[in-house]
C-alpha cells in the first residue's frame, strides 16, 4: 500500500479530537481539537508537528460535527496534509461501545452503522457522538475506508464467568445487560508496551492494567487476553473516578428514591457527575488534592484514602482472578504523573510480589519505564498510554489487509 496515513477521530458530543499518522513510522503529523460545537464559543486548536509548525487556534460558532470536521480539514489542508491526500489510506474512528457484536476493528459500512445505533440504550452519551462523527466523515470521503476501533472488544474475552451479572439470565440477555468494560485500546496498548518493557512476548506476561484518568478502570490481562475487568455495563462500575462514584450497593438507588424523592434523573446525574473525588473532596484534580493533603486538608485526605482503598482492592482481587502475576502498570493522566498514588496503591502490598522503589516513582518521563526494585517478584511499572496510535495502527493494519 503506497497510502500509508490514517487520520483518528473521537468524536464527543460536542468536540472531535483529531490526530494524523503516518504509519510507515507511527509519526505524528497533526493534532488537533474542536470543542464547543454548536456554541458560539466555538473553538478549534490545530498543531502541524512537521517543520516545527506552531499551534493555530481559530474561535467563532462552529455549527455541528460537519463544520467542525471541515474546519479540521481546512486546517489540515494549510501544512499540505488535506483530507484529499492521496496518502491518506484511512480514517479510524473511536467508538466507544460495540457491545458483543464487535470484538476487533471493522471496516464500517450500513450494518455497522446500524448496530452502533441499536446499541445506544446502553451507550447513550458516547455513541450517538460517535456515530455522527462517522457519518460526516462519510461525506467528506466517501471513497474512503472508514474504521470503527471499539473501547469494549479488547474486553470481549473476558469468560462468562466475569461478564455477566448474577441477575435472571433470561432478563439479563433480553435488555444486554452484561459487563462490558471500557478503555479496551488504552488496556490493550499498555499491556503489549509493558510485556516489550519486560522484554517478553505478550502471550508469555500476565499483567494488571491501572488506567487512572478522570475516568478509571483496571484489567487483568492474561498472556494477552483480557480475562476481567473494572467497568461494567456502563463506565460507571469498579473504581473511584473524577466524579463517578464506581463500585456501590445498587440499593441505594432504592433509597434515595423512596427516601431522598429523588428521580431516576437526579440520581444519574450524582452518580456520573457528583460522586468520586469530586463528590468526596470537592475537587477532582489529583493535584489540587495531594496540595490540599500536603497542607492538612482532613477531606482531600479522607478522598484519597477511599481512591487508594478501593484501588488495592482491585490490585488483590486481580492478583487472585490472574494467579500469577508478572507486572503492574500504571497508565493515563493520575497513573502516569502521580508518583503519590502509585506509592499509595503498592504499599502493602509487598507479600503478594509487588515493591515501588522511592527514587525511580519520583523520576518524571514520557517513555515506560520500572519504578520497582531490582529483583522485585512483580515488576511495577509506568507505561504513558496512547490510545491515538492504538486506534491508527488497528485501522492500518485492517486496510492494509
Amino acid at each position: 500500500m503506497t497510502a500509508t496515513r490514517v487520520l483518528v477521530l473521537n468524536s464527543g458530543s460536542s468536540s472531535v479530537k483529531y490526530q494524523l499518522l503516518d504509519m510507515r513510522d507511527s509519526t505524528r503529523l497533526a493534532v488537533g481539537l474542536v470543542e464547543r460545537i454548536g456554541e458560539q464559543g466555538s473553538r478549534l486548536k490545530h498543531t502541524p508537528l512537521t517543520d516545527g509548525g506552531e499551534t493555530r487556534e481559530r474561535t467563532g460558532a462552529i455549527a455541528d460535527h460537519a463544520a467542525a470536521l471541515k474546519a479540521v480539514a481546512e486546517e489540515l489542508a494549510k501544512d499540505g496534509l488535506g483530507l484529499d491526500s492521496p496518502e491518506l489510506a484511512a480514517i479510524g474512528h473511536r467508538v466507544v461501545h460495540g457491545g458483543q457484536s464487535f470484538t476487533e476493528p471493522t471496516v464500517i459500512d450500513e450494518t455497522v452503522l446500524a448496530e452502533i445505533e441499536r446499541l445506544i440504550p446502553v451507550a447513550p452519551l458516547h455513541n450517538p457522538a460517535n456515530l455522527t462523527g462517522i457519518r460526516t466523515a462519510q461525506a467528506l470521503r466517501p471513497d474512503l475506508p472508514q474504521v470503527a476501533v471499539f473501547d469494549t472488544a479488547f474486553h470481549t474475552t473476558m469468560p462468562e464467568s466475569a461478564a455477566r451479572y448474577a441477575i435472571d439470565v433470561e432478563t439479563a440477555d433480553a435488555h444486554r445487560v452484561r459487563r462490558y468494560g471500557f478503555h479496551g485500546t488504552s488496556h490493550a496498548y499498555v499491556s503489549r508496551a509493558t510485556a516489550a518493557l519486560l522484554g517478553r512476548a505478550p502471550e508469555d506476561v500476565n499483567v494488571i492494567v491501572l488506567h487512572l484518568g478522570n475516568g478509571a478502570s483496571a484489567s487483568a490481562v492474561r498472556g494477552g487476553r483480557c480475562v476481567d475487568t473494572s467497568m461494567g455495563l456502563t463506565p460507571l462500575e469498579g473504581l473511584v473516578m473524577g466524579t463517578r462514584s464506581g463500585d456501590m450497593d445498587p440499593a441505594v438507588i432504592f433509597h434515595l428514591m423512596r427516601v431522598g424523592g429523588m428521580s431516576t434523573d437526579d440520581i444519574d446525574t450524582l452518580l456520573n457527575k457528583k460522586s468520586g473525588l469530586i463528590g468526596l473532596c470537592g475537587d477532582n484534580d489529583m493535584r489540587e488534592i495531594s496540595r490540599r493533603m500536603d497542607e492538612g486538608d482532613e477531606r482531600a485526605k479522607l478522598a484519597f484514602d477511599i481512591y487508594i482503598h478501593r484501588l488495592k482492592k482491585y490490585i488483590g482481587a486481580y492478583c487472585a482472578v490472574l494467579g500469577r502475576v508478572d507486572a503492574i502498570a500504571f497508565t493515563a493522566g493520575v497513573g502516569e504523573n502521580a508518583a503519590r498514588v502509585r506509592e499509595a496503591a503498592v504499599a502493602g502490598l509487598e507479600p503478594l510480589g509487588p515493591a515501588v522503589d522511592a527514587a525511580l516513582n519520583a523520576v518524571r518521563g514520557d517513555e515506560p519505564r520500572l519504578i520497582s526494585p531490582a529483583g522485585a517478584r512483580v515488576a511495577v511499572a509506568v507505561v504513558p498510554t496512547d490510545e491515538e496510535l492504538e486506534i491508527a495502527a488497528q485501522t492500518y493494519a485492517l486496510v492494509d489487509r
